[in-house]
């Protein structure tokens, strides 16, 4: 299954960059990447082209698109970027049965397309704690009963809590639409799924920097489920 990867672009340059962990992680999963360029005029060509979508992290969404105004700590993003991924989020709407992954900023961006909230600046409300979600640190996340729930939830790796590898100084105040999957002991949201898509799921941390079975099931279940969205459970190469 062809996964489209969205990908960063540098200021002022506009270059663009995507880490190859993301790549690499899609590739072990049976994924077979696809970088998007941020031209929304290609949306309804990548729909048709890539099953699967993987919004990736990068930095901070500019807030006045969702009516209040932007942190003074953010380090925004860039406004092509978030232009495409707001229109792509907004075409998958309308595309449910393919599947999607959002990590870090992805994740947030999923939430607040979803009537979610964001906080700016985990500092702001956890103070030194908030270092806990910050340089690739490890924490504990704990599974809500909508994991154990869910289509994922007797997965063995998953029955006690998992130890993630996080990045981030914004977080998911209030999910919105979204149903919470998993939260840090601190009360940070970091995992949501749309519970009415076969596959919808955000997570907070990186699991493309993990190296467990955890973070590598993220990966296999969205090439799965694009796998299966096209009509069929091998993996093979785009179509033509």
């Amino acid at each position: 299954p062809v996964i489209g990867i969205t990908v960063d672009a540098q200021q002022p340059s506009s270059k663009l960059q995507c880490a190859p962990a993301y790549v690499q992680a899609v590739m072990r999963g049976g994924g077979l990447p696809f970088l998007l360029t941020h031209e929304t005029a290609l949306i309804d060509d990548y729909l048709r082209f890539c099953d699967g979508f993987l919004f990736t992290g990068g930095d901070d969404p500019a807030m006045e698109a969702f009516g209040e105004p932007t942190h003074p700590a953010a380090n925004l993003t860039a406004p092509q970027r978030q232009a495409f991924e707001l229109a792509l989020l907004a075409a998958l709407d309308n595309a449910p049965k393919k599947p999607v992954l959002g990590i870090c900023m992805g994740m947030q961006l999923m939430a607040l397309t979803h009537e979610g909230k964001l906080n700016q600046h985990l500092p702001d409300t956890l103070g030194q704690a908030a270092a806990c979600h910050a340089g690739n640190n490890h924490h504990a996340v704990r599974w809500t009963k909508a994991w154990r729930d869910s289509q994922w939830g007797d997965k063995a790796s998953f029955a006690t809590d998992a130890m993630v590898v996080s990045s981030h100084h914004q977080a998911i105040l209030d999910a919105g639409r979204l149903t919470v999957l998993a939260m840090a002991a601190d009360g940070v949201i970091e995992a949501v799924v749309d519970l009415h898509r076969q596959y919808y799921v955000g997570v907070q941390w990186h699991p493309e920097r993990g190296g467990t079975a955890g973070d590598a099931f993220w990966f296999t279940a969205l090439a799965k489920a694009a796998a299966d969205a096209r009509g069929s459970t091998a993996a093979g190469p785009p179509r033509p």
